[in-house]
């Protein structure tokens, strides 16, 4: 493995190479999500001794890259400069403050999950290398598994049923969805091999859920919560948002209680009793065994809007795919799924939506699937697909060139579940489903529940907020069922970045509005949406001063 070297003044451009190259090594799963396969035979080294590693080498780069002055640099590579800066100490903060690698037992399982799948959805090389990478990492879950017994040593209560569930998950993923994938494979040897590493891999796993249950119920008084000076800091450093927490809430509770006005008026429009409306309009959806095929029409009908109206251009792709969520991944209500932006081979990307299981009860069947209602999951393909997170990466997959810009390993949350939430209103504003309310109605609902996020979330890991009073908030406030708001609520404790749904909106809204004004009659949205996505993944205020030229606040 490379190390920087104590000192060196370089070109920036060099620097990141390296840098790159440094973490695809050290982040083998990541390295893959970004169409880099050079260390698909590994999976994470999560051992004490390798984290310990990785925070000194950090701290090397962060100096080597101190060697490297402005007064060398473009205007463009000032900001590409900060933006390493920040990531960097990011990555130093999440080891050593945020430490999930010490409080999360889902880490592991997930990344083993994510690191497999990185190697089945994708067609990304022939099926007998892919399956020869599987079988490697593998026969390597016993020393992933292993780390997180030495690591994970006092994880809160409920992240010991997280990894527990997502334990039981990757073992149903190995043992059913693994055969699956390979059912061409005529390599009897290498059919052999892989059954015999799933045996070692799934022995490990279910190892360490043994671990968990026997060990984990007891120590339950960890606590979740990052704190409030973690919270702002991991705000800060991963999207540049640097706004105190009361300042953040007050922001989201004005959105809120203004989104439910109107979703409330809307509602009422319907039949005059907005609650009553609301549990109709939730009635209103496909059959489990539908599901799918309306969301394929739903994407059809959103791809012919968008080229229509030239709301963004429509770059050159191979097909989406409407699937269901695969086994691991089902603590997600609907996702998509895409090559990497440097994949070098065109590949289709995936639109999943989570259906319900059969061996659910018929209540909690009917729960489900009221969140994929008519009205919203109108929403939710927006979001997915056009012109949400699917047109977005393919943008950057086309469209982008500068490295840090493009890699998803710097990818701000902000900024990519932002605009795609952004979608889901603006697609509205430019007249799809004119005049239906309920279509409307779901675009808020969606809305409600993301500023439900913000809130909950801020709470949750700033403030003194429960699980179960953030599961109460959910159904009041952003008025969804039980179990969507518990998920909701739970995945706040392990996924704080979920505010910044909500977060990113709002950053991008302003900026819309800023651009406009700076324009005037020559402001053209379609030039706005391809400038930003061209520009890639920089935190908002840095598209700020390369649209304007000049920072600006973000919120207000």
């Amino acid at each position: 493995m490379k190390r920087p070297p104590a000192h060196s003044v370089e070109p920036l451009s060099r620097f990141l190479d390296e840098y790159l190259a440094y973490l695809y090594e050290t982040c083998p799963t990541a390295a893959a999500a970004d169409g880099v396969h050079l260390h698909d035979d590994l999976v994470e080294d999560f051992s004490r001794a390798a984290i310990d590693a990785r925070i000194r080498e950090l701290g090397g780069w962060m100096r080597r890259l101190d060697g490297i002055t402005g007064a060398t640099l473009t205007a463009g590579e000032k900001l590409d400069r900060q933006r390493l800066a920040d990531c960097i100490r990011a990555r130093l903060f999440d080891l050593e403050e945020v430490a999930t690698w010490r409080r999360s037992p889902r880490h592991y399982a997930e990344t083993l999950a994510l690191s497999l799948a990185g190697q089945l959805l994708f067609d990304h090389a022939p099926v007998e290398q892919r399956a020869r990478r599987v079988v490697s990492k593998l026969r390597q879950t016993p020393r992933l598994m292993e780390a997180a017994r030495q690591n994970v040593t006092d994880p809160p209560g409920l992240f010991v049923r997280a990894g527990l569930e997502s334990c039981a998950g990757v073992i149903t993923f190995i043992e059913r969805d693994l055969p699956r994938a390979f059912h061409d494979l005529e390599d009897m040897h290498l059919l052999g091999d892989l059954a015999d590493a799933s045996t070692v891999a799934v022995d490990a796993l279910g190892g360490y859920a043994e671990h968990l249950r026997d060990n984990g119920a007891r120590r339950t008084r960890a606590s979740f919560r990052l704190g409030a000076d973690r919270f702002v800091q991991k705000l800060r450093l991963e999207d540049g948002i640097d706004l105190p927490v009361d300042r953040l809430l007050a922001i989201v509770l004005r959105e809120l209680a203004a989104t439910q006005e109107e979703f409330r008026k809307v509602a009422a429009g319907l039949n005059g009793d907005w609650t009553a409306a609301w549990q109709e309009v939730q009635s209103g959806h496909p059959a489990a065994g539908e599901l799918l095929a309306v969301a394929r029409r739903q994407v059809g009908e959103l791809a012919t809007f968008v080229e229509r109206k030239r709301i963004v251009s429509l770059p050159a792709h191979e097909p989406l795919l409407v699937a269901p969520t695969p086994e691991f991944y089902r603590w997600t209500f609907a996702s998509l799924s895409t090559a990497g932006p440097f994949e070098a081979k065109a590949l289709p990307a995936y639109y999943y939506i989570t259906n319900v299981d059969p061996a659910w009860p018929a209540e909690r069947q009917e729960q489900h699937l009221q969140g994929f209602n008519e009205a919203t999951l109108w929403s939710i393909s927006i979001h997915e697909t056009y012109p949400g997170h699917f047109l977005q990466f393919e943008h950057l997959r086309q469209n982008v060139e500068p490295p840090l810009r493009k890699s998803t390993l710097f990818a701000p949350t902000s900024v990519v579940e932002g605009w795609a939430h952004y979608c889901e209103q603006m697609m509205l504003e430019q007249g799809f489903a004119r005049g239906n309310a309920v279509v409307r109605l779901g675009q808020l609902a969606e809305t409600l529940v993301r500023l439900a996020r913000a809130v909950v979330g801020i709470r949750l890991h700033a403030e003194d907020l429960s699980v179960e009073q953030g599961v109460r908030f959910f159904r009041e406030q952003a008025f969804v069922e039980e179990s969507r708001a518990r998920g909701e609520a739970e995945r706040g404790t392990f996924d704080p970045g979920y505010v910044l749904y909500a977060l990113g909106k709002q950053m991008l809204l302003k900026l819309r509005a800023d651009c406009e004004a700076a324009e005037g009659k020559a402001f053209s949205l379609r030039a706005f949406h391809d400038r930003l996505l061209g520009q890639g993944l920089l935190p908002f205020g840095m598209h700020r001063q390369l649209l304007l030229g000049a920072p600006g606040p973000l919120l207000e």
